[in-house]
């Protein structure tokens, strides 16, 4: 994709519009993919795509369009259609194209290269491999996969702002199935890269997990103390995380609306968002609005220090932007979305908090959790599996039971956090992360 020939396409085609304030995004992906199955490459696929967004400002109102054919005749359409539907939205909303930030961050990722095809499919075969060589309780069905992508991204506007960005992702995975005694459990796990040591053991510790779930039996109904895993803490800091939205405080659909500068949490947890941390391969150093990103403190010693802006809300709400203001594509409209978004690791680790807790639940399975999950009144009944605690040490499997709560109290109620972050994999620029948190006295439906 000729970045700079569309933009000259463009910009001549607004010109002629007599279009003063618009914004150019164009983005392209080249991704590829292979997945086994029986010690086989079941499929495998790749491809290249991409397109273009603009977006204008016409009597004080915002119009989008875009395209994925770049002719030159439908790059001007895609202009006239933008100022088109700028003149029927009814949304009062100040809106803006951004003139450009003071500074913007390097990025300090390696520059993503899509990976060879032969090196994906060997890797995903050596998973395979490799789980039915680590155990014998391992049975069909058990998948492999690796995948690689590269996405480049162009932003320029009517203020002479030209940034451009490129990520990407090489990673690979396997879904063990296992069956013992008649009895079937199934575990994933992933790697980042197609060597290394975590690939080499990306199949051990699916196959491991899958035969830790093996024997689990029932836990009686009652109120428990509990360590959630990292893994899952993740996830249901996912599930909630649009409450801190700015967007969201302003609809009226965030507990946190009005809530800066107060205690929410307890004093031990501290959430950042860091669209640059280190390791991960994802990395933006502007938004889709064009606005510098950079590291924030979300909460600090269990304060709510800020909410996460795009100018549009933070104009209304008469704050900065937080470079929060995300595009998923080049055919997304604006939205607030997180970065690197963390509970942010403690002193403790994963053995001691069992030691402190002495008796309880270590949780290592949400299921259905977004579903669960009310984000706007912070209720949830998930079921859940994992082990108990007994004598401060890992016990017996367990399943079949329900937690219950609300997620800001159970950030208030948190005594302590492990010392390692396990992250997820990346969603577009957003992922989560979190150590194991110990949270005293939740509601456990069980038998």
């Amino acid at each position: 994709m000729d970045f700079l020939k569309i933009r000259d396409i463009i910009r001549t085609a607004a010109e002629n519009a007599d279009i003063k304030e618009y914004e150019i995004y164009c983005s392209i992906e080249d991704n590829i993919s292979a997945e086994t199955l029986k010690n086989e490459i079941s499929s495998f696929s790749s491809g290249v795509g991409g397109g273009v967004g603009f977006r204008c400002i016409v009597d004080g109102k915002m119009g989008y369009a875009s395209t994925n054919i770049l002719d030159s005749d439908e790059l001007c359409e895609l202009v006239l259609r933008a100022q088109s539907n700028a003149r029927i939205i009814e949304n009062d909303d100040e809106v803006f194209i951004f003139k450009g930030s003071e500074f913007y961050e390097s990025i300090n990722a390696p520059t993503p290269v899509v990976a060879d095809a032969e090196k994906l499919k060997a890797c995903a075969l050596k998973v395979q491999a490799d789980a039915y060589g680590y155990d014998s309780c391992v049975v069909d069905g058990t998948q492999s996969g690796a995948l690689s992508f590269a996405c480049e991204s162009y932003l320029y506007n009517s203020y002479g702002l030209e940034l451009t960005n490129k990520v990407g992702m090489t990673g690979c995975f396997c879904v063990s199935v296992i069956n013992s005694n008649g009895e079937a459990q199934n575990n994933v796990e992933f790697a980042l890269g197609l060597e290394g040591d975590e690939v080499d053991t990306v199949a051990s510790k699916s196959v491991d997990g899958a035969k830790d779930k093996l024997g689990a039996t029932s836990v009686e109904s009652g109120k428990y103390d509990i360590v959630i895993d990292g893994s899952e803490m993740m996830n249901l800091l996912e599930a909630y995380s649009t409450v801190f939205s700015a967007k969201s405080a302003r609809m009226g659909i965030s507990l946190l609306a009005g809530k800066e500068g107060e205690v929410i949490a307890s004093e031990c947890v501290n959430i950042t968002d860091d669209p640059m941390r280190e390791g991960c391969p994802i990395q933006t150093a502007f938004d889709g609005e064009g606005v510098a990103t950079h590291k924030k403190h979300i909460v600090e010693n269990g304060v709510l220090k800020t909410l996460l802006y795009d100018l549009t809300n933070a104009k209304i709400m008469g704050k900065e932007s937080t470079g929060n203001g995300q595009r998923g594509s080049y055919a997304s409209q604006v939205a607030i979305r997180p970065y690197n978004f963390s509970i942010e690791a403690g002193d403790k680790a994963l053995d001691e908090l069992f030691e402190i807790m002495g008796e309880g639940i270590y949780i290592t399975s949400l299921v259905g959790l977004f579903v669960a999950a009310d984000a706007t009144t912070g209720d949830f009944s998930i079921e859940s599996s994992g082990f108990r605690i007994r004598n401060g040490k890992k016990a017996e499997a367990i399943k079949g039971f329900t937690i219950a709560g609300n997620f800001f109290e159970l950030l208030k109620n948190i005594q302590y956090v492990s010392d390692k972050v396990k992250w997820g994999i990346p969603m577009g620029f957003c992922v989560f992360g979190s150590p194991a948190v110990y949270v005293k006295n939740i509601s456990v439906a069980g038998q």
